[in-house]
């Protein structure tokens, strides 16, 4: 029997009508609420109280490499508890992605030992303190590090799954990995998902691979028909270049394991402005039996919102592509949703849209083994789905975007200029952790995290320096964009629960 945390998600959203269609934001799509917001589906309701934490690290710290230690791709929480003072710590693992780029002689991405990092975290008064205690590389199942490095069109193939590799020089023979997004399980073996080859690999609790699932055939990329990862030009078919499998997570019970692309893959989208990328994909996986199945049993589409991206009203121009997930039960998550303005762009254009959406598969079309899946047959043209499918649906619960409460923790959402508290164009990391409140019992914290691209002026990579400072900046700090972590309090239905 299925374990569900009771969520009902089926009639009503923010405004008031849950959805399966795309939203589109044209202007910014800001909140000024300052405090509660509430969200009833089916009588039964969610409570967005807002940010209460912010936590921080400076944008130079190094790791147990003595390397940058780039944030937040994606993270997982290993421990958390309530003290009896009514704070709270646990562990915090986090996932840099390939590494930072063009550093010293070499042009483009490096050959960045692919790692996971280790924190302790504290939240007391409003303020959520990380402090870096170690971590450990990724193996892959010879022993041999993976690499950031960009794969070539050559394929490595072991025990029948078809991986990524560079070419030649550095990295050469290893496994390419952009990591994305990481998914804990209770005995310390832990998922990561690929941005390279839109596959799922399993580690063992000292980060040493143990297997790995291969991309549906629609979502691998090929080029004349053949399975091809390189990144210097476009696929024909299967996921787009740096758009991957971005959203990771287990369910609750432990028994499913969902994955969710970034964007459209190129099929579904060819040829198309940026905003018919909106038809993305969710992979559901059996893993109570094995954990590395060969196909999903459930196979969606999450329509995403469109942005228009300068926010002047216009018609929608890019896709709001998603960057990471959490687990309710076996079919209802929380997907971060984004566009791509903020600090770091290196552009004075406002965000418009950042929000933490409701997604349910229920009722949506189950395209698992069809030729949706197995072929790459088009389901949408110019941003509509083709007749006869379903999306899932979905309702907006958390905007990040609300210059109130984040001016609250001093924070902005400058970008004419910015600093370094302004709020940065990438969020791509999620992790739920239970309020143990006994005032609250359905209560939880939602903790979201950035990706700051390593963006610092005083660099380390593999033994040499770089300075990838940002431009169009001001104020103490300027250049850096800080690794951050902004907490939300949730109030789920009775009996909720989630997991990343």
């Amino acid at each position: 029997m299925r374990r569900s945390i009771l969520l009902a998600l089926a009639a009503a959203t923010l405004a008031g009508a849950a959805h399966a269609q795309s939203q589109t934001h044209v202007v910014k799509h800001w909140s000024e609420a300052a405090g509660d917001e509430t969200v009833v589906f089916e009588g039964r309701t969610f409570v967005n109280h807002g940010l209460v934490a912010v936590g921080r690290l400076d944008a130079a710290t190094r790791d147990f490499k003595g390397d940058t230690l780039g944030s937040f791709s994606g993270m997982a929480l290993r421990s958390w508890r309530r003290l009896p003072d009514g704070t709270y710590e646990g562990d915090l693992l986090t996932l840099p992605d390939r590494g930072p780029n063009s550093v010293g002689s070499v042009a483009g991405t490096l050959d960045y030992a692919n790692r996971l990092h280790a924190h302790r975290i504290t939240l007391a008064d409003g303020k959520l303190t990380i402090t870096p205690t170690g971590g450990f590389l990724l193996k892959d199942q010879t022993g041999q590090p993976f690499t950031g490095k960009d794969p070539g069109s050559n394929v490595l193939t072991r025990k029948d799954i078809r991986y990524p590799s560079p070419e030649a020089g550095e990295g050469a023979g290893k496994i390419s990995l952009d990591s994305e997004a990481v998914a804990y399980l209770p005995d310390g073996s832990f998922y990561v998902s690929d941005e390279y080859a839109a596959g799922i690999y399993l580690f063992d609790a000292s980060g040493r691979q143990t297997g790995a699932i291969q991309a549906p055939p629609a979502l691998l990329p090929t080029r004349d028909g053949q399975t091809d990862f390189t990144a210097e030009s476009a696929p024909a078919t299967g996921r787009r270049n740096n758009q991957g499998l971005e959203a990771l997570a287990v369910s609750p019970d432990g028994k499913r394991l969902i994955a969710i692309l970034q964007s459209a893959t190129m099929q579904d989208s060819a040829g198309a402005s940026a905003a018919a990328r909106n038809n993305t994909r969710v992979l559901v996986y059996d893993i109570g039996k094995t954990r590395t199945p060969a196909a999903p049993i459930g196979h969606y589409v999450l329509q995403l919102p469109t942005v228009r991206e300068a926010g002047d009203g216009q018609p929608a121009n890019v896709t709001a592509a998603q960057s990471e997930m959490a687990a309710l039960n076996d079919h209802q998550f929380l997907v971060l949703s984004r566009d791509a303005n903020g600090r770091g762009k290196g552009s004075t254009k406002a965000p418009v849209f950042k929000s933490v959406l409701l997604v349910d598969t229920d009722g949506a079309t189950n395209l698992a083994g069809t030729p949706y899946e197995q072929a790459a047959t088009s389901l949408a043209k110019d941003g509509a789905l083709v007749a006869g499918l379903t999306p899932v649906r979905q309702a907006e619960l958390v905007n990040l975007l609300n210059p109130v409460q984040l001016a609250k923790f001093g924070m902005n959402l400058s970008t004419a200029p910015s600093d370094r508290f302004s709020l940065s164009e990438k969020w791509e990391a999620m992790a739920l952790a239970p309020a143990l409140d006994p005032a609250a019992p359905n209560d939880v914290f939602l903790l979201v995290g950035n990706d700051n691209d390593f963006a610092t002026a005083d660099g380390h990579v593999n033994g040499q320096t770089f300075d990838a400072g940002l431009t169009n900046d001001k104020g103490a700090g300027a250049g850096d964009n800080d690794s951050v972590i902004l907490v939300y309090r949730l109030t789920l239905p009775a009996g909720a629960s989630g997991r990343n």
